[in-house]
């Protein structure tokens, strides 16, 4: 019987105990709550209307270009004898990709230097009937001086048939030397065409060595040894092209820029761009820009240039560019959770005056940033307003307040 007394006992001692306790930790929540409701005052969360500033970056999509890509078309017509390039080959400015054959236009280089070689004979020979008639001249106007004089000398000593015969002749032979003459500049005229065609030609010829344009990866082969290449000369005809040429040391970056910011795009500005295949950031700057508006899409056309030299970046990557920072600088800004919006510019906040009274308050707002929101009117700066769920408080409530520290960068603010 004592056993189980004093069993009966320590039963009730411990539950007295624990009675105790729940009774003692049921006051200090009650203290507690005390603390954030005296009197069954509700507690807000406050914040102070600050200068700040305020912006959203202008993140847009776009993909890598070479910066020179094109396909190499034959000047010439002509089957491909030999071609020494293929896909990712590796090319300098000037190196030869492939070689023509065309007999037709070998045949017409020939007759082109025959042309030649017979213009310069033609020339020869004009120059020698040239000094021939000028010998010719010279000694027909001597005897005519002769003859002439002696006649005025004495008179009747030379019968004046023959002076005139001499004259003639002196005549004669002096429209010969211009003959001559003019047969030696239609010779040196010919020799001039026949050298144009000749150079015409060989220009021509040389064309049948298809070279590259500047330093590059070939990416595209459209043809192989044998083929038929038409010349890329004629727009009427779809003439096929030999190989394509990117350049990928150095790349470009078109961006759409958006007509409200387009205005302040400038030579130099950075740009921040994040390579998604190889989830590394890199920076350009602005290199040129088309300086006027797409008026289809409103958008200015804007270029940055990323150098390439270790080939990482390819062709086709797919990149976020974050090109400007749209916003307002030393604004008043308060919290986005702080306003309940009712319309598209307008807003209302729950100020807390100088009693702990809220008061409904209309603003008018501004640029909306990630976490801040800027306010044109309707608030002053130091005014606190309540942030969190707005559900729980109403025009005219009294509140205790509790300040929330909002200091520190928020979208590039101060």
């Amino acid at each position: 019987m004592k056993t189980k007394a004093y069993i009966a006992g320590g039963l009730i001692a411990a539950v007295i105990i624990g009675w105790a306790l729940v009774a003692r930790h049921g006051k200090a929540e009650a203290e507690d709550e005390g603390h954030t409701a005296a009197s069954g005052v509700p507690v807000a969360a406050v914040v102070k209307v600050e200068r700040r500033d305020v912006g959203t970056p202008l993140t847009l999509a776009g993909a890598f270009k070479p910066f020179q890509d094109v396909d190499v078309h034959a000047k010439v017509a002509g089957y491909i004898k030999t071609i020494f390039v293929d896909v990712g080959t590796h090319v300098k400015e000037g190196q030869t990709l492939a070689v023509l054959e065309v007999p037709e236009l070998v045949a017409e280089l020939a007759g082109a230097d025959a042309a030649v070689r017979r213009s310069k004979e033609e020339i020869n020979r004009a120059q020698g009937d040239v000094e021939r008639a000028k010998s010719a001249h010279i000694a027909a106007h001597a005897m005519y001086e002769r003859l002439s004089q002696a006649a005025q000398q004495k008179a009747g000593l030379v019968a004046q048939q023959e002076v005139d015969d001499a004259q003639a002749k002196d005549l004669e032979s002096e429209a010969q030397v211009s003959s001559a003459k003019a047969a030696l500049n239609a010779a040196e005229q010919a020799l001039a065409v026949a050298e144009a065609t000749q150079k015409q030609y060989t220009a021509l010829s040389g064309y049948t060595r298809i070279t590259a344009p500047f330093t590059g990866v070939v990416t595209v082969r459209y043809a192989d040894t044998g083929a038929l290449i038409a010349a890329g000369t004629a727009s009427s005809t779809q003439s096929m092209p030999v190989v394509r040429i990117a350049q990928i040391s150095l790349l470009r970056l078109v961006l759409p820029i958006p007509e409200s910011i387009a205005g302040t795009i400038r030579l130099g500005d950075p740009v921040k761009v994040h390579v998604q295949a190889l989830n590394e950031d890199t920076v350009g700057k602005v290199s040129r820009f088309a300086d006027a508006l797409d008026p289809q899409t409103r958008t200015m056309e804007t270029e940055i240039d990323f150098q390439n030299p270790d080939g990482r970046l390819l062709p086709g990557m797919y990149v976020a560019a974050t090109v400007a920072q749209t916003g307002r600088k030393d604004v008043l800004t308060i919290p986005l959770e702080a306003v309940e919006l009712s319309g598209n510019s307008d807003g209302t906040v729950l100020l807390l005056n100088g009693q702990n009274t809220l008061e409904e308050r209309k603003v008018k707002l501004g640029l909306e940033g990630s976490t801040r929101i800027e306010v044109k009117s309707g608030l002053n700066e130091g005014d606190r307003v309540v942030i969190g769920s707005r559900s729980e408080f109403r025009n005219g409530m009294r509140v205790q307040p509790k300040d929330i520290d909002t200091t520190g960068p928020v979208n590039g603010s101060k």
